[in-house]
């Protein structure tokens, strides 16, 4: 994991609370996004924890903990929201919010596992199915123009695409696997 401490010379001792917060970000509006279906609560929400998360960091004594602490913290923005907003026909029970925080806040960590897998299986694909896996799943990608790029169907082009994600799958699997089993 990234270290919380500021680089040597950084003036700046909030670096420490941004580079957890940017690590974390995706997997913990996610989280919140899980409890609270409307985006607009979602990002009122996460400014919430944000703000908070911040002007609590000097408590939190171990930096490895940030996800579950933020988790934490976005559970208890997640309820007030829902207090404030409880008029709305899209709020969840309480008890189910807190249920879907606790699995959240467990789950935080086998992503990061799954993820930091797939990233490493990505750079272990030959050089070409590693480009063609990433031009493919970039933003605004068209499977038209890339399979005209490639001179290839689109068929052809999706075939390829699925050899490829079975091809990670495989691979993220067998490294969680030798994870799991060592010392």
């Amino acid at each position: 994991m990234e270290s919380a401490k500021p680089s040597p010379g950084s003036p700046d001792p909030n670096e420490g609370f941004l580079r957890l917060w940017m690590r974390h970000e995706q997997e913990l509006r996610a989280f919140v996004h899980a409890c609270i279906p409307q985006a607009a609560e979602v990002d009122e929400v996460m400014q919430e924890v944000s703000v908070v998360a911040w002007r609590k960091f000097p408590t939190l004594m171990d930096p490895e903990q940030f996800p579950r602490w933020a988790c934490l913290i976005a559970r208890y923005e997640i309820l007030m929201a829902r207090r404030r907003h409880a008029r709305g026909r899209l709020v969840l029970d309480e008890t189910l919010v807190e249920k879907l925080a606790e699995e959240g806040a467990e789950e935080m960590s086998v992503r990061h596992r799954q993820l930091d897998a797939l990233d490493s299986c990505i750079g272990k694909l030959p050089r070409e199915r590693r480009e063609v896996a990433l031009i493919a799943y970039a933003p605004q990608a068209s499977m038209k123009q890339l399979a005209a790029q490639m001179g290839r169907t689109e068929g052809s082009l999706y075939q390829l695409l699925a050899r490829i994600r079975q091809e990670l799958l495989r691979c993220v699997e067998r490294t969680l696997a030798q994870e799991a089993h060592a010392p």
